[in-house]
């Protein structure tokens, strides 16, 4: 699973012959979701501190996740993503 962004201990990846729709996995610990990338829509559980986390991340780096998508659609290289600062 490429790894394309990792902060506060949350690490942020997409596979390359994942599914559809476009989104993301994100990992905390044991926990795990998939976000959405066109509506957000979470599946799974997180924690409600590293969920919020995520989903401030996702605001700001929606162009980028749908980028990275294509790429891994194309089975290129992905691009790491700034994580939450």
């Amino acid at each position: 699973m490429p790894e394309i962004s990792r902060f506060l201990g949350i690490v942020i990846a997409m596979y390359y012959d994942d599914h559809v729709p476009p989104h993301f996995h994100a990992k905390y610990g044991e926990f795990e979701i998939t976000v959405d990338i066109e509506s957000g829509a979470i599946q799974g559980h997180f924690p409600r501190r590293a969920l919020k986390h995520v989903l401030e991340w996702y605001e700001l780096h929606q162009d980028e996740l749908r980028e990275d998508w294509v790429l891994a659609r194309e089975r290129r290289p992905l691009r790491r993503i700034s994580p939450l600062e």
